[in-house]
């Protein structure tokens, strides 16, 4: 069976999370995790860049061989939504120019996944992470849901493996 290594991405300007996992077959296990913090003082063009920078630098540490992403979703604030698409183009650039398949997620997939409810909040996901993964001992919050989304990626290439006989 074959081992692969998935960066899962939890975008925002103000707090990017970012979590690996190994995954061979239906075993997953903890690799690292963290959270990339932009300056706020920072206009939009540096805190991009300084995203992009360190996503870089950890694809390049870990080698993941794909990614998964949040996708964007908006309340009520189109100006948010925006600024989200912008931090979610800060990983999907660096993934695509590493040569990365990438998965995007709704958050309602993703807590489904991994919490059995779509209706899950932050407490209980990093819950289940931390069971799944019990190394990782993450707090909820931005590293506990990229850890998630790596593994609702992971699930999903399952998926797919046992529909098709391989990943799509």
């Amino acid at each position: 069976m074959v081992k692969s290594r998935i960066i899962g991405f939890d975008p925002s300007l103000v707090a990017f999370g970012w979590g690996i996992i190994d995954t061979q077959g239906m075993k997953i296990k903890h690799v690292a995790h963290g959270v990339i913090r932009p300056s706020a003082k920072n206009d939009l063009h540096i805190r991009l860049r300084d995203l992009y920078t360190a996503i870089t630098e950890i694809i390049m540490e870990y080698s993941p061989k794909s990614a998964a992403v949040e996708e964007a979703f908006m309340k009520n604030n189109p100006a948010s939504a925006i600024k989200l698409g912008h931090a979610r183009a800060a990983c999907l650039i660096p993934s695509s120019l590493a040569g990365l398949q990438v998965g995007e997620y709704s958050p309602r997939s993703v807590k489904k996944s991994v919490v059995g409810t779509g209706a899950a909040d932050k407490s209980q996901v990093a819950h289940m992470v931390n069971i799944l993964l019990p190394s990782s001992n993450v707090e909820a919050g931005d590293a506990a849901d990229a850890l998630a989304i790596a593994i609702c990626h992971s699930q999903n290439m399952n998926s797919l493996k046992n529909i098709y006989g391989r990943a799509s």
